[in-house]
């Protein structure tokens, strides 16, 4: 697979990640070289990146508990205080090894300690490698609300090496694959429909195939605008709802709590619904949607009191404007419109379709 590459940093896939890697260990000669791990990536994954990495400099291996709930700045100052301990320098380079959590919070981490250090996507789920890895966003979640601490910085370059993805359960496949469908709803209706033909074949080359086309898609939108001013606002379809759901469940301890893929289905299907009623998406593009959402068989459920819960948290989304919640829908599939309000009632009863 030919490599992404752009003026800001490179993406690497299969055979040609660890050539790459060990190429730019070479020309930056680290003092020391970090390695962010969860007690998973470290059992499954860093045996398999370690023989790969050719270097005479130091390796340190820090691990963090996995899970969104420790995406916070406790775990960030552990790991700082960690790194400043083990003698971290502006020279120093840190691998990040894991999914979306750990390129979230270690590029976060990386590009705060000594006001930045260089660092590397390794990502090992199929969340990290078509979305979290890809774009430059690094942040960390305040309680409840997620991403509410971060920073745009890319990193050298994102190693892309499906063969992680052979110790991760169904669940988590089709966690990672929501944000392929998303891509496809949002700009691509032919890569919408082959997402839906591939059904839960996840290691085959097709599906390798289709998360490099999912990597090439957001390389472009994120391209188009780094900062998120205007198109790359769309890659947060299903993610007003989702990540509201998400944040409602992870710290009710009433309700089960979701992967963040299963959320974000979840919204995805509900602001179809919203760009039904406000934004021309036709009705059979929203019953394909609806049918696509069904069969993932999901089931969630939410009282009045619960939903008004999740209204409020939707009130912190980082795309709103003067306290009115902004939501990105989509005129047709392929097609989107960004910053669009809607009657909160219209909101309410999107959640009577779950």
């Amino acid at each position: 697979m030919k490599s992404i590459l752009n003026s800001k940093y490179s993406i690497h896939f299969q055979e040609e990640t660890y050539l790459n890697l060990n190429n730019f260990i070479a020309s930056k000669n680290p003092s020391c070289i970090f390695i962010l791990v969860d007690e998973n990536t470290m059992e499954h994954c860093y045996p398999v990146l370690l023989p790969h990495i050719e270097t005479e400099a130091r390796i340190e291996i820090i691990e963090v508990e996995p899970g969104e709930e420790h995406k916070n700045i406790e775990t960030c100052s552990g790991v700082w205080s960690a790194m400043i301990e083990l003698g971290c320098d502006r020279n120093s380079l840190m691998i990040n090894l894991g999914g979306g959590v750990i390129t979230d919070l270690g590029g976060f981490i990386a590009s705060t300690i000594k006001r930045g250090i260089s660092f590397i996507h390794i990502p090992t789920t199929v969340l990290g490698m078509v979305d979290a890895a890809i774009g430059g966003k690094n942040g960390v979640d305040i309680g409840p609300l997620k991403n509410q601490i971060g920073v745009i910085v890319p990193p050298e370059m994102t190693l892309i090496d499906t063969s992680y993805l052979a110790s991760l359960e169904k669940r988590q496949l089709l966690n990672g694959s929501i944000e392929m469908f998303k891509h496809g709803l949002i700009v691509d209706r032919t890569y919408w429909n082959h997402m839906l033909q591939i059904g839960d074949d996840y290691y085959s080359e097709t599906f390798e195939s289709l998360i490099y086309q999912s990597a090439v898609i957001k390389n472009k939108v994120v391209n188009s605008d780094p900062f998120e001013k205007g198109p790359r606002k769309s890659l947060n379809y299903g993610h007003t709802i989702g990540h509201a759901i998400e944040s409602f469940c992870l710290s009710n301890e009433h309700q089960e709590s979701l992967l963040h893929g299963e959320a974000i289905a979840a919204g995805l299907y509900l602001e179809s619904y919203l760009s039904h009623l406000h934004t021309g998406l036709d009705r059979k593009d929203f019953d394909e949607i609806a049918s696509w959402y069904q069969q993932i068989g999901l089931k969630l459920a939410f009282t009045s009191s619960e939903i008004e819960q999740m209204l409020e948290l939707m009130t912190h989304d980082k795309k709103n404007v003067n306290g009115e919640i902004r939501f990105v829908l989509l005129e047709s599939i392929g097609s989107f419109v960004t910053d669009q309000t809607v009657p909160v009632e219209d909101v309410i009863k999107s959640f009577s379709l779950l």
